[in-house]
């Protein structure tokens, strides 16, 4: 479906820092790479080739031309899936079951995780649709294979085989393993009536799941007449109502921020059922399969293990912040009483804002000063420089093929090592458009595995920004929180591309969520080191290295009111794992937030508010909410004991992929983790990592970079 790479046409855009499509104005001249200038350049006209080659589809996939598409791709995933489930019915025990349970799972998830991402990306509503159909129609059939007692017992029958599995390679029997694991926690081992009562569970449970993720993003509106009139062109003003869709967290009004946030959180009858019917549902299935709640279910094979284990963790977290978290609510309370002496009182729609003035006040760091030297080609060559150095890696734009994009702002990247060859691709849906998710985030489209004839099944993502277009003075322009989040996500990519299992099943990003974002969250250190952001943050206009100072001042200025931010946090991942812990809850889950929030954030619980009904992470993170605060201490870790001397050390960047990106989900997390430290770190390990952190002095990242 794919060219190989040595066969392929990478786009070469000359090394322009900026090259404006509209007009001959060139900017300053680099030695960036191709794709560096690539994103520095203006969209151009479509490919003359567009206009005359035959069309293809969605990401090179022939049925995808058309929404209609879906249902062909759908037919011909479950014709294969029912093809393969007799093959490992019939066939003896072996590696050979392994390879099969393989196949079917790519058959499935190759339809569904490319539905996945185009039932909330594709601005196209017909494709968002027939993709939402698909979804849910492959989430039925891989719940209802997961109580196939036939297709099971051809497992078991391997699994039981005690010579066979000896002769076995340790990456086929941890698959062999966590096939069953999927087996046993959709209840193969009950009844039939049950093993169909777990199926309709799960069906319910992904409906409610859909109902709760649109419902959290839903705006609320009120009566204009309510609110003071000077403060409605904050808002969408619509007929007699205005509509708000979010906190106006940036705000510096305060009464704008409050009357946000009173009437964005105000509760909604409808999403308050969905959620209490989500959490039930969740709880009778962990029961049902013999779990004591939806949290002991959910944290199998995880680096934490048990619920008990992350309540440890975030209890003994929230004890270190204590005294540093009060520090800063009292600085952020003597702000805002010296911007607004009237109404002093620090509340929860202050603390983005306040901690927001205090790091400009103290370290100057307006966002327009540093957008200049993080144009997007910029950061883009950074990334290849990082990668390149790190991992003998570099990234070339590709031209799509008409059709096989969704936008046509969307670039496409080969990634390439130097003497592996092409790894992969990663598309880039970079830019703002109406009716984008907001969230930044990373798709996995396609998984890599060893194919049947020898070749390897090559990976394919893709990852969503929501950057600013560039306009006809300038390219794109990131703010370094854009800057940092571009260097994130691109570290689920690499995770991607570099976790070339055998298997599609623990491909890349397929492991435990609280190992998932270590790659990722290392990147952002990476991202906050003079040493490297010195390779490539330039002036688009003069071409001038951004001062060592004013980086020194960024990194600095994330220490103020870290503790409070670390805080809040722990208050989400416990309320998290309250919600998905022993049920009936018995108080209702605003009364259980009002709780958890006096308890474990600080600041006061607004009566007539319901923020958990905006928790969007309940959907995708049930119960695992904490793996954020485990991964960075791990990430942290990581980069102190073997980049913090030198971010571009090729020998410790070889280790790091061999112990640690590889394996995919194909090992144990924790054994990963010891792995790369050379120790098995323990839960005071991992607090004291994240501590630590709070009082890191940014100036020993740089001492060896003069």
């Amino acid at each position: 479906m794919l060219a190989g790479w040595r066969g392929v046409a990478w786009t070469a855009v000359s090394g322009l820092g900026w090259v404006s499509g509209r007009s001959p104005k060139r900017w300053v001249s680099t030695s960036w790479s191709p794709v560096g200038a690539a994103f520095n350049a203006q969209p151009q006209p479509q490919h003359p080739r567009w206009e005359l080659g035959k069309k293809t589809g969605l990401f090179g996939v022939p049925e995808l031309s058309s929404p209609e598409g879906f249902q062909e791709a759908q037919e011909k995933s479950l014709q294969e899936t029912e093809r393969l489930v007799k093959k490992a019915c019939a066939i003896s025990p072996g590696p050979e079951i392994v390879m099969i349970f393989d196949q079917l799972s790519d058959s499935l998830c190759r339809v569904a995780d490319l539905a996945d991402f185009v039932k909330i990306a594709h601005p196209n509503l017909a494709f968002r649709e027939a993709a939402e159909e698909v979804c849910r129609n492959i989430g039925t059939m891989v719940e209802k294979l997961n109580t196939d007692v036939d297709l099971c017992q051809s497992l078991r029958k391997l699994l039981a085989d005690k010579e066979v599995m000896a002769s076995l390679d340790p990456d086929t029997r941890r698959v062999a393993e966590l096939f069953m694991f999927d087996f046993e926690i959709s209840g193969i081992h009950l009844d039939e009536e049950k093993r169909e009562k777990a199926v309709n569970l799960n069906v319910k449970i992904l409906d409610l799941c859909n109902e709760f993720l649109m419902g959290s993003h839903l705006p609320s509106r009120i009566d204009k007449h309510v609110l003071p009139e000077h403060i409605h062109h904050n808002f969408a003003v619509k007929g007699n109502y205005v509509q708000i869709g979010g906190l106006n967290a940036d705000s510096p009004d305060d009464l704008v921020r409050e009357v946000a946030y009173k009437v964005f959180l105000f509760p909604n009858a409808q999403q308050l059922h969905c959620l209490e019917e989500l959490l039930t549902s969740r709880n009778l299935l962990a029961q049902l399969v013999g779990y004591e709640t939806f949290a002991h279910r959910a944290l199998q094979g995880t680096m934490a293990k048990t619920p008990e284990k992350v309540m440890q963790f975030l209890v003994k977290l929230s004890d270190k912040l204590s005294n540093r978290t009060l520090d800063d609510f009292e600085m952020m309370n003597g702000m805002k009483m010296k911007l607004n002496p009237m109404k002093s009182k620090l509340m929860p729609w202050d603390h983005p804002y306040y901690s927001g003035v205090l790091r400009a006040e103290r370290y100057n760091i307006e966002p327009s000063l540093y957008c200049p030297f993080f144009s997007l080609g910029a950061c883009m060559e950074g990334l290849n420089i990082l990668f390149d150095k790190l991992l003998g890696i570099s990234l070339y734009a590709e031209q799509p093929e008409k059709g096989e994009v969704w936008c046509e702002d969307v670039r496409k990247l080969a990634v390439v090592h130097e003497q592996e060859g092409l790894l992969g691709y990663i598309y880039c849906d970079f830019f703002q458009r109406p009716d984008k998710p907001h969230q930044d985030c990373h798709f996995t489209i396609r998984g890599g595995r060893l194919k049947e004839n020898g070749e390897y099944q090559l990976p394919v993502v893709v990852l969503l920004l929501n950057l600013p277009h560039s306009t006809r003075g300038s390219p794109t322009l990131l703010t370094p929180g854009m800057m940092e989040n571009l260097f994130h996500e691109m570290g689920h990519a690499m995770h991607s591309m570099l976790g070339r299992t055998r298997y599609q099943h623990v491909t890349g990003t397929r492991c435990s969520t609280d190992f998932a974002e270590v790659p990722s969250i290392l990147m952002e250190y990476f991202a906050n080191d003079y040493r490297v952001v010195n390779q490539f943050a330039r002036h688009y206009e003069t071409g001038q290295p951004l001062p060592k100072h004013m980086v020194s001042r960024l990194c600095e200025s994330k220490k103020v009111c870290a503790a409070a931010d670390m805080q809040l946090q722990v208050f989400y991942a416990v309320l998290d794992q309250i919600y998905h812990g022993k049920h009936p809850l018995g108080k209702s889950t605003t009364d259980i937030l009002k709780e958890t929030q006096d308890k474990f954030y600080g600041l006061p619980y607004v009566p007539k508010t319901a923020w958990q009904l905006r928790f969007s992470h309940l959907v995708g993170y049930g119960a695992k909410y904490y793996s954020y605060l485990m991964s960075r201490a791990v990430a942290s870790m990581v980069w102190r004991q073997c980049f913090v001397q030198d971010p571009f050390n090729r020998a410790m960047g070889e280790r790091y992929r061999r112990e640690m990106l590889a394996h995919g989900g194909g090992k144990e997390p924790m054994l990963m983790v010891q792995g790369m430290l050379q120790k098995s770190p323990s839960v005071e390990d991992f607090v004291d990592a994240l501590v630590s952190d709070l009082d890191q002095d940014f100036e020993t990242f740089f001492m060896d970079s003069e």
